[in-house]
This record gives structure tokens, C-alpha cells and sequence, in this order.
């Protein structure tokens, strides 16, 4: 399994060859099923650039019905017992959506209203405009305990108030919409304000996220701005190089800043750095980078000490102290570990991970 890699093809095969169990989170903007059969106008009789692409048409309610069921337990099963997804659709759609999932065992968590600042207009003046998507946010399954919810992180973004199920955020338009000759690139392109507070609120740095319909790279996009690996599926090519261009000019936020965001609901308990030995998330003899900084490394002792390279040990407080020159040195974030990809992390997102394993919120 690639991570941070645009796999092209339909994710109903491509989802067939990754691991079961090795997602963390999902999200999945698949097609609405618009069923447009005929040009929209405007009042003044201009044509509306509505969503006529091949990828959202069906040629019934049944097909639509089989293709959600595939690419939903395809999903299901790459996704961890930890893990929980997201999936947005209009009132085109996501009933059936929503009945299907629960029929594969999926439970729901929330549905999360999008409030469109800036909807279109309803230009046939025949109902109301349609100012708003829904989001369902699912557990795998009823019986699941664990998963991962920053509930204070949403609460301070929120200027220290609950997060409510109703997000008013803009559309994407402006500098965001990507476009191609002065054309939009990709007809429902989502606004990374709203991926933002899906990622955030529902992953931890490091973990691993799938969206099975990538598009322009959203969620890729935000994904790695807030540290956490991505994987996408896209079978539209001209969309996979759009997004490999997007994602490619995106740096990452800081590491201690995007870290630091995730404390869970409730206080967290004393993790000492012997119990990341104890539960496996580093062993002995593994080493460790001052800094983020190879040139830097320690060995990790089976007493949960550090073995830098002129023979010294202490713990990673001690240690970071004197590689520092400060009287104090947080050793969490200042040492960093090398992932099974090569990537260096802070080793407090492991902490967080154990913590929230001891307590029951991830």
C-alpha cells in the first residue's frame, strides 16, 4: 500500500487490493446521481455549467444502488476497527446513501449539515434553492468503542463553544476553485474549510486517510497540511494530475502546532515513555532523531532510556537537555521517530495514540 499516492483506476478494484484493516479515516464524496436529463437555463436563457460529467450518471436507481453497495463494502473493509468515514451527498442521494450503509453494519454517528453561504440560485423559480449537503459520519459498527473524536479541538475552533452538527462555510470559489483556460477544473470541487474540520476532528497526526473518489486532491490536499498520510482513488486521469500538481505545492503545517491541536475530550493520563516500549509502538534498539534531524539519532534502551552516540544515556528530557544546551528540554517533541514509510514524526503523537488507546476515545 502506497501512502500519499493517487492510485488511478475505479476504487472499487483498487480498494480490493489494499490491506483490510489499515485506514483510519474515510472520506468519500461520491457521485450525487443528479439524473439531469436535459440543459439548465437561466431566466435569461443562458446555460447553467451544471454537473453532466459521465461519472455522475446512472441509468437507474438500481445500478446507483449496486455501485453505493460495492464501493461502501469495499470501503468498510480497508477500514480499521478504530476508524470511522465520512460521506456527503445532496437529497439526490444520500438517503439511499445513508440506508445502505446501515444495512452493511456501518452506525451513525452524526449527520452534519453543510450550510452553503453562497448557494446557487434556483433559477427555474420551481422550489427552493438548494443551500445545503448533508454529511453522515459513521463508526464501522454498533458494537465499536474506540474511535477518534477531538472534541476540545473543535470546541476551540469554534471559539471555545460546542461544535454544533451545523457548519455554515462558503462553497469553493475564487483563488480556491482551480480552473483550466478560465474554466473550473472539476464541477463539485469541496472547499477545504470543510475537509479541514472533517480531518481535524476525526484523525490524529500520522494516521492514515482514504478518500475513494479524490478528484482535485481536497482532501490529499489538507490532509497533508495537518500531517496526516493520505491515500486517494480517482478514475478520471486528467484529475489525477490535477491533484498530484495541487498537492505537490502544499507544505505542512508545523509539526508541534498540528500535534498539540488533538487533545482529546477529557484529561489525557501519564503516559511514560517506557509504555511506548511496553505496547509495542517502539522496540529496543530503535532509533530516535534530536530534532527531526538524522545526523542527531539515540538508540532506544529496553528500560525506556536513550543511548546517544558518544555513550551517554538518560531519559529523553535528560538527553534533549544536553543536546540543547537549555536547563530543559520537552523530550517529547523534540525527539522524532522514523515511520514504516521513512518519515520522521514527533514521538508525542505516539503518546497521543496510547492515550487515547488507554481511554477509550480512539
Amino acid at each position: 500500500m502506497q501512502l500519499d499516492h493517487i492510485y488511478h483506476g475505479d476504487c472499487r478494484a483498487i480498494l480490493a487490493t489494499l490491506p483490510a484493516g489499515s485506514v483510519d479515516l474515510i472520506f468519500a464524496d461520491p457521485p450525487y446521481n443528479l439524473q439531469l436529463r436535459q440543459p439548465l437555463r437561466r431566466p435569461n436563457h443562458t446555460l447553467v455549467d451544471a454537473v453532466d460529467d459521465a461519472w455522475d450518471q446512472f441509468p437507474d436507481f438500481a445500478a446507483y444502488d449496486r455501485f453505493t453497495r460495492e464501493w461502501l463494502s469495499a470501503c468498510r473493509r480497508v477500514l480499521k476497527d478504530t476508524g470511522t468515514i465520512w460521506v456527503i451527498g445532496s437529497y439526490h442521494n444520500i438517503y439511499r446513501v445513508g440506508a445502505i450503509m446501515q444495512d452493511l453494519g456501518f452506525w451513525m454517528l452524526n449527520d452534519v449539515v453543510w450550510i452553503k453561504r453562497n448557494p446557487l440560485p434556483q433559477f427555474r423559480g420551481v422550489r427552493f434553492a438548494n443551500a445545503h449537503e448533508t454529511l453522515l459520519w459513521c463508526k464501522k459498527s454498533r458494537d465499536q468503542k474506540r474511535y477518534t473524536f477531538n472534541y476540545q479541538a473543535m470546541k476551540r475552533l469554534n471559539d471555545d463553544k460546542q461544535m454544533r452538527s451545523d457548519w455554515e462555510l462558503p462553497i469553493c470559489t475564487g483563488a480556491e476553485r482551480l480552473k483550466i483556460d478560465g474554466v473550473k477544473a472539476h464541477a463539485t470541487q469541496k472547499p477545504e474549510a470543510l475537509l479541514y474540520r472533517v480531518i481535524l476532528a476525526s484523525s490524529l497526526p500520522g494516521d492514515v486517510v482514504l478518500d475513494p473518489f479524490f478528484g482535485s486532491g481536497t482532501t490529499g490536499a489538507v490532509a497533508k497540511r495537518l500531517r496526516r498520510r493520505w491515500i486517494g482513488i480517482e478514475r478520471e486521469a486528467a484529475y489525477v494530475e490535477l491533484a498530484r500538481r495541487r498537492i505537490a505545492a502544499v507544505e505542512p503545517a508545523d509539526e508541534a502546532a498540528v500535534v498539540g491541536a488533538c487533545a482529546p475530550r477529557h484529561a489525557l493520563p501519564r503516559v511514560p515513555f517506557g509504555a511506548l516500549l511496553e505496547h509495542g509502538l517502539l522496540l529496543p534498539g530503535q532509533a530516535l532523531f534530536f530534532d527531526g534531524r538524522r545526523d542527531q539519532p539515540a538508540t532506544v534502551l529496553a528500560d525506556g532510556s536513550l543511548r546517544i552516540a558518544d555513550g551517554r544515556t538518560g531519559s529523553i528530557h535528560a538527553l534533549a537537555s544536553a543536546i540543547s544546551g537549555h536547563p530543559a528540554c520537552n523530550g517529547w517533541t523534540a525527539w522524532h521517530f522514523e515511520d514504516e514509510t521513512g518519515q520522521l514524526a514527533p514521538i508525542d503523537a505516539l503518546r497521543r495514540r496510547l492515550q487515547q488507546r488507554i481511554t477509550g476515545q480512539a
